[in-house]
């Protein structure tokens, strides 16, 4: 099932960047934090859906070997970021550029969630 719900993150989350690489700054605030935005509804489901329980990550080392929990749970921080940058940006406030850029490098791109079936032991 794990496998599924990350096929299914990785449907949802599609970032129509049209193959460009990150830091996507010729497109709007509104767009960029947007897509990061996105992640957290979607990880937010996916918890539901699988029946894992989003927790806080923040100074915290996973258990080894990590459950999909704390895979969610750490991706979902990001996400979680993203709707407070929206907030704040639906009030006039500017995000900080350099925590937008890390955010999307996270998400997209090499290393990102088209890596997460190497999560996976098989």
């Amino acid at each position: 099932m794990e496998r599924l719900v990350i096929e299914d993150i990785a449907a949802a989350t599609n970032p129509l960047h049209g193959g460009r690489m990150s830091p996507f700054t010729e497109d709007s605030w509104h767009v960029r934090i947007g897509r990061i935005a996105n992640w957290a509804g979607v990880l937010r489901l996916a918890a539901r859906a699988g029946g894992w329980a989003l927790q806080p990550v923040a100074g915290l080392r996973p258990p080894r070997p990590a459950g999909m929990a704390e895979l969610l749970s750490g991706i979902y921080a990001i996400g979680e970021q993203g709707e407070i940058w929206m907030q704040q940006l639906l009030k006039g406030k500017l995000p900080p550029e350099r925590e937008i850029a890390k955010a999307e490098g996270f998400l997209t791109g090499p290393g990102s969630i088209e890596d997460l079936a190497l999560f996976f032991y098989d």
